[in-house]
């Protein structure tokens, strides 16, 4: 193998070459609109034929730095390593003040480098490589660092957590690298590879499952233990108003979690006619049922889906106590800030707007403080004046779930919205209570749904571009469609009697 020492024209050339080919490149994103549609979609694949030669050099140059930093892993040791003599403490260092890359992104080129370079033993003057085979793909462009990354977490996970045959491994390496780069499972020749169409990334994953559970036959218990150990779920720090999640969940618990989110996914919400409020104009002929269509992304219902289910929780009578009481939200705010300002959410590092302390304050699991200018409290909010169980439990008994027609979040799920607002002087009762799961609750003054109270009874208007009469309907429920059923029978003549023909 050749060295910096022994080989200098060719360090030369390898930093001539890498340098012209970048003015090559450079500026060609403000051409590509101008391309025609049969030039955009070759160009797609050339970008990326040249984006894989760049990916498996930046994971080389990586790799090769961190071998020349590593005293275990290289043949320099002190200040001749590669790093010390740079003034850094190791490879990743000098590596992100030279690359300016993250430091997980640095790591997992090194990674991928460590398990794909050749490794020549000073003993034996062999030259070995732990996946030889993705590493020519990878080098040759054949694969992305995507499928060469994927591939080798996989069969490196395998291997740590059952017994597996090496032989076993290496014909699934290689076949899982033949039918991808082929797109063609089960290939017997090469003229049948070179008409296969090229696997897609699912395509190549489910090819790659379906080896590891081969490679893994012995029994799940090994993998089953390791996925109990790297369980976990945590709460990153706060980026631009949001709050980051990060963790692995056992498979029981996502399936279970996704089952929810998927219950939840296709709920409809539709405006029927109902009986409209005494004095509004009926000129208009209604149509029928109208589709409200849900503006939010799939990920956005599963989020509120996941608020409904923590706000379920923190209600809960179960749920264990902190400091001698349930788990309260606290929303702290200035006697300043109290109406149009911020707020200061417990336990984020994040700001909310003012309103937020009067919207979430009917969840039962919220408490308000307000301080003056000098931070004097003026304001706590208690428990009290809020919906108590019993009042809770009527109005889940009276609107059986969210109010706004069509969503399917239980009752069980739902906040409790004050139709007057408590801080407008609302008061707590089940006449001005009605149930919204989260999403509705939390957009209810932009989304243009109106809510009121008549007797008792909730009732709701549509937005104007579902219902351009916007006039205000009782709410649907099994009680008050089963009571009408009641009142047409009873108004309706009684059948005819039939005399049964004479046989």
């Amino acid at each position: 193998m050749a060295t910096t020492s022994d080989s200098p024209q060719i360090a030369r050339g390898v930093r001539r070459r890498v340098a012209d080919a970048t003015p090559l490149v450079a500026g060609l994103t403000g051409e590509i609109s101008s391309l025609s549609d049969a030039d955009l979609v070759s160009a797609v694949e050339e970008v990326e034929a040249l984006v894989r030669q760049v990916d498996a050099l930046k994971v080389r140059v990586a790799g090769e730095v961190d071998v020349r930093s590593d005293p275990l892993d290289g043949d320099r040791v002190g200040d001749d390593r590669l790093a010390i003599a740079f003034g850094c403490r190791n490879a990743t260092e000098l590596l992100e003040r030279t690359t300016r890359a993250s430091v997980p992104e640095l790591r997992s080129r090194v990674r991928l480098d460590r398990r794909t370079r050749d490794r020549h033993h000073l003993m034996t003057g062999e030259s070995t490589t732990r996946y030889p085979i993705v590493a020519q793909a990878f080098r040759d462009g054949a694969i992305g660092i995507d499928i060469a990354r994927h591939l080798t977490d996989e069969l490196d996970h395998a291997s740590k957590t059952h017994h597996i045959d090496p032989d076993e491994k290496r014909t699934a390496e290689r076949e899982i690298i033949g039918a991808t780069v082929a797109g063609l499972t089960g290939a017997e020749s090469a003229s049948e590879c070179d008409d296969a169409l090229p696997s897609t990334f699912d395509e190549y994953r489910t090819l790659a499952q379906v080896w590891i559970e081969f490679l893994t036959r012995d029994g799940v218990e090994p993998d089953d233990d390791w996925q109990a150990r790297r369980r976990g779920f945590s709460l990153g720090r706060a980026r631009n108003g949001l709050v980051p999640v990060r963790g692995d969940l056992i498979p029981e618990v996502a399936a279970g979690i996704q089952r929810l989110f998927d219950a939840y996914a296709g709920s409809r919400t539709l405006f029927a006619p109902g009986t409209p409020e005494p004095g509004t104009d009926e000129s208009t002929p209604w149509n029928g049922d109208e589709k409200y269509d849900d503006p939010r992304t799939a990920t956005q219902r599963n989020h509120d889906v996941l608020g409904s289910i923590v706000q379920a929780a923190a209600r809960s009578a179960d749920a264990p106590s902190l400091g001698g009481a349930a788990p309260t939200l606290v929303v702290t705010t200035t006697i300043s800030d109290l109406d149009g300002g911020i707020v200061d959410v417990d336990g984020v590092d994040v700001a909310a707007p003012a309103r937020l302390a009067h919207r979430i304050v009917c969840t039962g699991a919220v408490q308000k403080m307000v301080f003056d200018r000098n931070g004097r409290i003026v304001q706590i909010g208690n428990r009290e004046r809020l919906f108590n169980t019993h009042q809770r439990r009527a109005i889940a008994t009276r609107d059986g779930g969210c109010i706004i027609p069509g969503c399917s979040i239980p009752a069980g799920w739902c906040e409790i919205h004050h139709v007057d607002e408590h801080a407008h002087g609302g008061e707590t009762h089940t006449d001005n209570g009605v149930l919204l799961c989260w999403n509705h609750h939390h957009n209810l003054e932009g989304s243009g749904w109106g809510i009121r109270m008549r007797d008792g009874v909730p009732l709701v208007k549509a937005p104007g571009w579902v219902d351009r009469r916007q006039i205000y309907r009782p709410i649907r429920t099994k009680r008050t469609e089963r009571e009408k059923v009641r009142r047409r029978t009873a108004a309706a003549p009684p059948p005819r009697s039939i005399t049964a023909p004479l046989l």
